[in-house]
C-alpha cells in the first residue's frame, strides 16, 4: 500500500501499488493529487568493520522490488563500494507527473474534436437520448390513454417523472461541463470519463454556480429592457428568460443605445473569466471583482482571443436556439428539436474545454491559489 497525505488540505489517503503515478479527486477539498511513485527509501548498505561479515538487508516496505528493478550485488571490499555508488546515482529517476498530452492536429482544429472520443459521445447520448426516449415514452402513454380514458392516470405519472428526469439531466449537464473545465484545465485534451464517479450533491452546486453568473451579467440588460422597451413583466417568467433571453437580446443589437451596448459588452467580455473563475475554485468566492480585473490585465491579449473564440461558438448555438423557438411556437412536433439541442450541447463541451485550456496554458500569470 501507498500512504501518502493530500498537500492542500492534509487528508491521509492509503491506496494500492497499481494507483502509483496517478491522478484523483480529493473527496474533502476537491483539489487534484497525485499518487507518489514508490520509491527506494532503504539507506545504502555500509561495510561492517570487521571486513569478514556481511550484513543483510532488512525488508523495507518500500523496496526496489516494488518498483520491479533487480537489486544490484553488493559491494565486497572498499575498493567498488564507490562504483556501487555511482552505480545508484546513475540509475533512472522515476518521473512522478504525468506526460502533458500532444494535439494530433491543428489546436484550432483539434478543440472541435474534444467531445468525440467515448465519453464525450456517452454524455451527449445521455443529454439527448434519455430525454428523447423520454418524450417517445410518454407519447405513446398519451395515445393510449386517448383510447382508453383511465390509462391518463399513468400518464400523468410518467410526465411527472420525464420533468424530473429532465432536471436531473439539467444538473448532471452543467455538472459534467464544470468536470470538462477542471480536466482541461489540467491538460487533458479529451471529455473526461465521470459516469462512475458522479457525486450526486455536486451536481446542484455546479448548477447554481453557473447559474449566479448567468443572472449577474444578464440582470442589467433585464432590468434596461424591461424599463426603456417597456416589455411585460409577464414575458420574463423563469422558463421565457432561460428560452428567450438571448434572442432578445440578439435582436436589439444595433437598434438598442449605447447604454444597452455597453451593457452588453460588459457581460459578453466579463461572464467568461467570471465562470472559469468559480468553477475552479468551486466556491462563489471566484466572483470577487479584483480578483477578475486582475486576472484580465494579466492575461489581456490571450483573454481577448479567447472572448472572439467564445462569441464564434456563441453565434452557431444563438442560431440552434432561435430554431427550437420557432418550432415551439408553430407547434411542429418536438422530436426535430433535439438535433439542434445536440449540436448546441456539442458546442458548450468545446467551449468548456476551451476554458479550461485557457487556465491550463496561463495559470502562472492568472496565479489563482485553487
Amino acid at each position: 500500500m501507498i500512504k501518502f497525505d493530500c498537500k492542500n488540505c492534509g487528508e491521509k489517503f492509503s491506496v494500492p501499488e497499481i494507483h502509483a503515478g496517478k491522478k484523483g479527486k480529493c473527496p474533502k477539498c476537491k483539489n487534484i493529487i497525485l499518487v507518489p511513485q514508490i520509491q527506494d527509501t532503504s539507506p545504502l548498505i555500509t561495510q561492517s568493520k570487521t571486513s569478514n561479515q556481511k550484513s543483510a538487508p532488512k525488508d523495507s516496505p518500500h523496496g526496489l522490488t516494488l518498483l520491479d528493478v533487480p537489486k544490484k550485488d553488493k559491494p565486497k571490499d572498499q575498493s567498488t563500494i564507490q562504483e556501487y555508488k555511482k552505480e545508484l546515482e546513475e540509475e533512472p529517476k522515476i518521473d512522478q507527473t504525468e506526460p502533458v498530452l500532444k494535439r494530433k492536429l491543428p489546436w484550432l482544429l483539434d478543440i472541435f474534436l474534444y467531445p468525440t472520443n467515448k465519453a464525450g459521445l456517452t454524455m451527449m447520448g445521455i443529454f439527448i437520448g434519455i430525454p428523447l426516449l423520454m418524450e417517445v415514452f410518454v407519447g405513446v402513454l398519451n395515445l393510449v390513454a386517448s383510447q382508453f380514458p383511465p390509462f391518463y392516470v399513468v400518464a400523468v405519472f410518467f410526465l411527472i417523472v420525464n420533468l424530473i428526469i429532465n432536471i436531473v439531466i439539467l444538473f448532471y449537464k452543467y455538472w459534467y461541463l464544470s468536470e470538462c473545465v477542471r480536466d482541461s484545465a489540467d491538460g487533458q485534451i479529451r471529455a473526461p470519463e465521470t459516469i462512475a464517479a458522479t457525486p450526486s450533491g455536486e451536481m446542484l452546486s455546479s448548477f447554481l454556480k453557473i447559474f449566479v453568473c448567468i443572472i449577474i451579467f444578464s440582470a442589467p440588460i433585464y432590468y434596461y429592457l424591461s424599463k426603456s422597451k417597456g416589455i411585460d413583466r409577464d414575458f420574463w417568467s423563469l422558463f421565457n428568460f432561460m428560452l428567450l433571453f438571448s434572442l432578445v437580446v440578439v435582436s436589439e443589437v444595433g437598434k438598442s443605445g449605447i447604454t444597452f451596448h455597453l451593457l452588453l459588452f460588459f457581460a459578453v467580455f466579463f461572464f467568461p473569466i467570471t465562470v472559469l473563475s468559480v468553477i475552479m475554485f468551486d466556491s462563489f468566492r471566484g466572483l470577487n471583482p479584483l480578483l477578475i480585473v486582475r486576472s484580465i490585465f494579466s492575461t489581456f491579449v490571450p483573454y481577448c482571443v479567447l472572448v472572439l473564440l467564445l462569441c464564434v461558438l456563441w453565434t452557431p448555438m444563438i442560431l440552434m436556439r432561435r430554431f427550437i423557438v420557432t418550432e415551439v411556437i408553430s407547434g411542429r412536433p418536438g422530436l426535430f428539436l433535439y438535433l439542434p439541442g445536440a449540436v448546441k450541447i456539442y458546442l458548450m463541451l468545446v467551449a468548456a474545454h476551451l476554458l479550461g485550456r485557457f487556465y491550463w496554458r496561463y495559470q502562472d500569470k492568472l496565479r489563482w491559489d485553487v
